[in-house]
């Protein structure tokens, strides 16, 4: 039987393609891997838990494998949570210390951030994250950590992230028939941004666009912080389908065409190339072959590319922050990889593009630093992230408390 062990991180990515169980040791302050397990997705649609059976057993076997690599027991589990239902909204509110200027403590700034959070949403909906972008003491922005700081109005710019309560029931629900206790829940477009952006990138300004199965997540950051999040109804299978529709064939060909043929730019195909469709048969279903122009592939996956970055745009215009990309446009997640679209992306939103690559986490294999995995390497970074600062935090107050004892004796 395998030691459940206290300094093991697990994260789980439960997408429309694949469910992903990740696990990282924890050690002297370090990430390290220590084992992952991948399985085909079950009982999805559109990015969203179709049916909870097959939906558990897809993560409950995830988990095993992960187990037994990692070489110990896995109860709990952090979640990440994606899909159109996840909106992104900005808030302001601060408090008022009375006349005297007084010093900044954790305890105003808590209050402060629950004042700008107390803004009126649907009933259905909850929050995933609060993310403050500045704090504003006194009339001077631009403020970071006004910890220590001396004044007598605190405000903050909130960027709240909020989802479907159901909807994110509905994932927990399914994590815990698959054996597992959920800790927290993270937003998949914060996550992958925490594991291909550089500290540069999120100064100046970047639109992090994680391109899954189903849908878009993006992640905006200007000047350090969230700017705007938000999610497109468009991914990687809406390029799939397309092709399946336009060459009569299945969707198991469609989607080895793309990968291999693809291309989202028409101009960049040589016009005499042909390639044989039809033929294959692990995927025709007994379908005779026949030849095809390369070019019209593009024909198909040109469009549905310029869809996605038209409404990338649209979205960005529409949350003010299209002029704040000052670092361009990080493409990752599964999408990524086809073809022609970073010319796209270049072209519409006219900012530099790249494709985002992981951080690699100590002795991790290299067949998980690809953009696929981009969101639950993530969701361990970000983890370890929050888990030092709130540490960091309570080693402050237990010294704050210590020095107020040991003034009183």
């Amino acid at each position: 039987m395998n030691q459940k062990q206290d300094n093991l991180i697990t994260v789980l990515d439960a997408g429309s393609t694949k469910s992903c169980v990740l696990v990282a040791e924890l050690q002297d302050g370090v990430l390290r891997y220590r084992g992952h397990g991948v399985e085909p997705s079950r009982g999805m649609r559109k990015g969203l838990i179709a049916e909870l059976g097959p939906a558990a057993e897809a993560i409950n076997r995830a988990a095993l494998t992960a187990e037994r690599v990692t070489k110990a027991g896995i109860e709990t589990a952090i979640v990440g949570i994606g899909g159109t239902h996840v909106r992104g909204v900005n808030s302001r509110g601060g408090i008022s210390m009375g006349s005297r200027m007084r010093e900044i403590t954790r305890e105003e700034v808590r209050a402060a951030v629950d004042r700008a959070r107390s803004v009126a949403l649907p009933p259905d909906r909850e929050v995933l994250h609060l993310l403050p972008q500045e704090f504003i003491l006194d009339d001077q922005p631009g403020i970071h950590d006004p910890v220590g700081m001396v004044g007598n109005r605190l405000e903050v710019n909130l960027h709240l992230s909020t989802c479907s309560g159901g909807v994110a029931q509905s994932v927990i629900t399914c994590a815990n028939r698959a054996g597992l206790e959920v800790l927290d829940t993270v937003y998949e477009g914060i996550a992958s941004a925490e594991a291909v952006l550089s500290a540069d990138e999120r100064e100046l300004g970047v639109c992090m666009a994680d391109i899954g199965s189903s849908t878009t997540e993006l992640a905006v950051f200007f000047e350090g912080s969230i700017a705007h999040t938000a999610v497109l109804p468009i991914g990687g299978d809406h390029f799939t389908n397309d092709l399946a529709v336009g060459l009569h064939v299945t969707v198991e060909e469609a989607e080895y065409l793309k990968k291999l043929y693809g291309h989202c730019v028409v101009t960049a195909v040589p016009q005499l190339n042909e390639i044989e469709v039809g033929g294959n048969l692990a995927f025709s279903g007994g379908q005779p072959a026949r030849m095809v122009r390369q070019r019209f592939l593009a024909e198909i996956l040109e469009p549905r590319a310029r869809e996605l970055f038209t409404m990338l745009r649209d979205n960005l215009r529409q949350g003010g922050v299209l002029e704040a990309l000052g670092a361009g446009c990080v493409v990752t997640g599964g999408g990524a990889n086809m073809a022609g679209l970073l010319d796209n992306a270049e072209s519409l939103l006219r900012v530099p593009a790249r494709i985002g690559y992981p951080v690699p986490l100590s002795r991790m294999p290299p067949e998980l630093a690809v953009p696929e995995f981009a969101a639950a390497i993530g969701m361990l970074l970000y983890t370890h992230r929050t888990q030092v600062r709130r540490a960091s935090e309570e080693q402050g107050l237990r010294a704050k408390l210590k020095a107020i004892f040991a003034g009183s004796f």
